[in-house]
C-alpha cells in the first residue's frame, strides 16, 4: 500500500488501523452545529492539485491514501493554508476535520489550526499578528510512538493571551485517522481529538470578536512532515433538540455520522446520539421514528436501502447503549428521494446525508 499521487504510488507504507470502540466516546458532549455551511472533500478537484477554493503561501498537492477512503491535501512545505469560502464563524460553530499522518510519524513541527480575525484575507504571511484569534496544534508522536502533543494559545483584542500545552494519546502516530474539532461558542472554544476534549477555554476569544478565517499552518523548517487533511466541515447554529422534537415535531441532526457506504456508526456520533437520548428518558411518553436520508450520489435502490439500514442502526444504538425503550423507536429510510439541499455541492450533499427524528 502507498500513497497515490497523479497515478503514481509512493513506496512508504500507510497502514489503515482500526477504528476506537464505540463506547470509549462516553464522555464525548461535541454537538455539531444545526447547518452545514462549508464542506470540502476535495472531490471537486484532480488529484495532484492543490484545491481551487483555497489559497496558501507554500504548496500542497491532493491525494489518494491507499488504505483510506476519500481525498486528502497533502501539505508538505512550511506555510499557510486556508479554504477561501469559509468567511465567516459566528458565535456558535463547529469546525471538523480529519488528520492522517505515517506510522512513526516525527515531523520537525506541529500543524497548527486556528480559528482567527484576519484584518486582510489576502495576506497569509501576517497572521499570527491579527486581532483576534484561538490557535491549537497538533503535533502526533512527540514525546514517544503512543502519544502526542497539543499546545493552545489566543489573541484577544491585538494582544497574545495565555498559552499551555498538553500530551494526549489521540495523537499517536499509529496509522489511525484522528478526528478534530473545534466548538465556539462566543468567548468560549472546545478542541477535541478523537473522543478526547484536551482543551475547554471559557474566555479563548474576545467578546467582540468577528473571526473571519480557518487556518493550517505548518511551521517552517517542516522538512517532509506530510500532513494529510480530509473531511473538513463547518457549521453553524446550536442544536436545539428539545423544543425542535417537542414543540416542532421534528429534529433533524448531520451530527450521527457513518462510515461511507456503511451503516455502521461511528463514535464521533455519541454527542448527537446522547442528546436525543437525553430527551426520550426525560419524557417517558414520547415516541419517535427515525429517518435516515442520503445524497444522490450512486444507485437509488442501494441508497434507500442504505438510508433504512442506518435508521435501524441510530435505533440499535440507542436501546443497547442509552437503554431506550425499544417500543418508542420505529425506524425508516427515504433514500435520496426527499433532499433539503442542492446535491451539486460537498457541503449540500452533506447537508442532504441525515437522520431526522419525528414524533408521533
Amino acid at each position: 500500500m502507498g500513497v497515490v499521487i497523479g497515478g503514481l504510488i509512493v513506496s512508504r507504507v500507510l497502514a489503515q488501523g482500526a477504528a476506537p470502540a464505540f463506547q470509549s466516546f462516553s464522555k464525548f458532549d461535541f454537538v455539531p452545529g444545526e447547518k452545514i455551511v462549508a464542506m470540502e472533500d476535495f472531490t471537486q478537484d484532480a488529484v495532484g492539485d492543490f484545491p481551487a477554493k483555497w489559497n496558501t503561501n507554500a504548496s500542497g498537492e491532493i491525494v489518494a491514501i491507499a488504505g483510506q477512503t476519500g481525498r486528502w491535501l497533502k501539505l508538505t512545505k512550511a506555510g499557510v493554508f486556508t479554504p477561501e469560502f469559509v468567511t465567516d464563524l459566528p458565535d456558535n460553530v463547529t469546525v471538523e476535520f480529519d488528520l492522517f499522518v505515517a506510522p512513526g510519524f516525527s515531523g520537525g513541527f506541529p500543524l497548527e489550526f486556528a480559528l482567527m480575525q484576519l484584518a486582510n484575507r489576502k495576506n497569509l504571511d501576517d497572521w499570527e499578528s491579527s486581532p483576534n484569534g484561538v490557535i491549537a496544534t497538533a503535533f502526533p508522536g512527540a514525546g514517544g510512538d503512543d502519544q502526542g502533543m497539543s499546545t493552545v494559545r489566543s489573541r484577544q483584542d491585538a494582544t497574545d493571551g495565555s498559552s499551555n500545552t498538553a500530551k494526549t494519546t489521540q495523537l499517536a502516530p499509529n496509522g489511525k485517522v484522528m478526528h478534530i474539532a473545534m466548538w465556539r461558542q462566543r468567548q468560549r472554544v472546545r478542541v477535541y481529538m478523537n473522543q478526547e476534549k484536551v482543551w475547554d477555554l471559557p474566555r479563548a476569544l474576545s467578546a467582540t470578536a468577528k473571526v473571519n478565517s480557518l487556518l493550517f499552518v505548518v511551521g517552517g523548517g517542516c522538512g517532509n512532515c506530510e500532513y494529510y487533511l480530509g473531511n473538513v466541515r463547518v457549521a453553524t447554529g446550536a442544536p436545539d433538540t428539545r423544543n425542535k422534537l417537542i414543540t416542532e415535531g421534528t429534529w433533524i441532526t448531520h451530527g450521527i455520522l457513518f462510515d461511507s457506504g456503511s451503516d455502521r456508526v461511528k463514535g464521533e456520533s455519541y454527542g448527537s446520539l446522547k442528546e436525543i437520548a437525553s430527551v426520550l428518558t426525560e419524557s417517558a411518553d414520547l415516541k419517535v421514528q427515525i429517518v435516515g436520508h442520503t445524497d444522490s450520489d450512486g444507485d437509488d435502490a442501494a441508497n434507500l436501502d442504505l438510508s433504512k439500514r442506518r435508521a435501524a442502526s441510530v435505533k440499535s444504538v440507542l436501546v443497547s447503549e442509552f437503554k431506550i425503550d425499544a417500543g418508542r423507536l420505529d425506524v425508516d429510510g427515504k433514500g435520496e428521494a426527499q433532499p433539503i439541499d442542492k446535491n451539486d455541492t460537498p457541503a449540500g450533499k452533506a447537508n442532504n446525508r441525515r437522520v431526522e427524528f419525528l414524533k408521533r
